[in-house]
């Protein structure tokens, strides 16, 4: 895999990863919105009275725990409690991206029984960025739910000599090169780096590291001149003065560093993304089963104590069921396929 070195944009080096950064504290508590409340409740309200599961159910997502998705996941397990009476079984499978988790619920029975935490990388960006992924997202999988969505905060050392996006540019453009971190090949902090660069018309390598927080601990040492990070990850190290957001990838300002302007006030709106998860069940699942699983989750999702704990460490809680999150994932993967050919970016084998 590599990128086109002769124009701005970015390169491809690994290095070995960094000593962990410690983990966000919590936020202040934030309520979901009233439109969402209504339309959750609304949807719960049109839906029959679907039997539970009858035995516990399998949530497989491929990371880590201690991770964002894990955090949701866990989340979600709890609030499903009152719904499944069986329970919900977290089960992480990292590896290779979250392609191994993916894998196996693909291939698992369609019986509603084994599903997957799913995010946009798994769902929408592998089909652009792997050229032999052992599944296929539009083929093997019925949506359910989307659950929350996380922006991303381009972040750079507390000492760096710039105060905005725009001087970062002017900073970059005045150098040979500009070392960017991120949290893996063909993520969206990757694509987020080399978009920043290729529209700037300066030149980056991206640095890899096997995690969000890894990545950003090179970022705290100087190693790196700037990363695209979660908001949750990256704002009590911008809120202690160790760090300095320059813009989140938002549409709005993210609750967390209400004073950092989003890209499209920095004057690139073609930098706004977002991380999204949802939860996906093998495509063969009989549609009464799905309907079950639907209901469930967007139920649990509405809980007043899942949405705070949520909402606390950064995630957009907006919840939809199956046709959005369908729409979604098309709408997401042809963006996502158009990103990834803008920035010359190879597909990994």
């Amino acid at each position: 895999m590599s990128e086109n070195a002769s124009a701005p944009g970015l390169s491809e080096t690994a290095i070995p990863a960094p000593t962990l950064a410690p983990r966000p504290r919590p936020a202040e508590n934030l309520a979901m919105p009233s439109t969402t409340r209504r339309a959750l409740l609304a949807a719960t309200l049109a839906t029959p009275a679907l039997a539970a599961p009858d035995r516990p159910v399998r949530l497989v997502l491929g990371f880590p725990s201690g991770t964002g998705p894990d955090l949701v996941a866990r989340q979600l397990a709890e609030a499903l409690r009152a719904e499944w009476p069986q329970g919900v079984a977290v089960d992480n499978k990292p590896g290779a991206a979250g392609q191994l988790a993916a894998q196996e619920v693909a291939r698992a029975a369609p019986d509603g029984l084994t599903l997957l935490l799913g995010e946009v990388g798994q769902l929408a960006m592998a089909p652009s960025t792997y050229a032999r992924l052992p599944y296929d997202p539009a083929r093997d999988f019925a949506p359910i739910a989307e659950l929350a969505a996380i922006d991303f905060a381009f972040v750079v050392p507390a000492e760096l000599p710039v105060a905005s996006l725009a001087d970062y540019v002017a900073w970059a453009r005045a150098r040979p090169q500009t070392d960017l971190a991120t949290f893996g090949a063909g993520t969206p902090g990757h694509f987020g780096a080399s978009l920043l660069a290729a529209g700037a018309g300066f030149r980056a390598e991206p640095i890899h590291f096997r995690s969000t927080a890894e990545a950003m601990t090179a970022v705290l040492n100087g190693q790196v001149q700037g990363m695209f990070g979660t908001v949750a990850l990256v704002a009590p190290q911008v809120q202690a003065g160790k760090l300095k957001a320059l813009a989140v990838t938002g549409t709005s300002r993210a609750a967390l560093l209400p004073a950092v302007p989003t890209v499209a006030e920095a004057g690139r709106p073609d930098l706004a993304f977002a991380a999204w998860f949802g939860v996906v069940a093998p495509a063969a699942t009989p549609a009464a089963t799905q309907a079950v699983l639907e209901a469930g989750i967007l139920k649990a999702m509405a809980s007043p104590a899942l949405v705070a704990r949520l909402q606390e460490t950064g995630f957009r809680v907006a919840p939809q069921g199956r046709e959005g999150f369908a729409r979604l994932i098309r709408e997401e993967t042809a963006r996502w396929a158009g990103i990834v050919q803008r920035t010359g970016f190879r597909a990994i084998e």
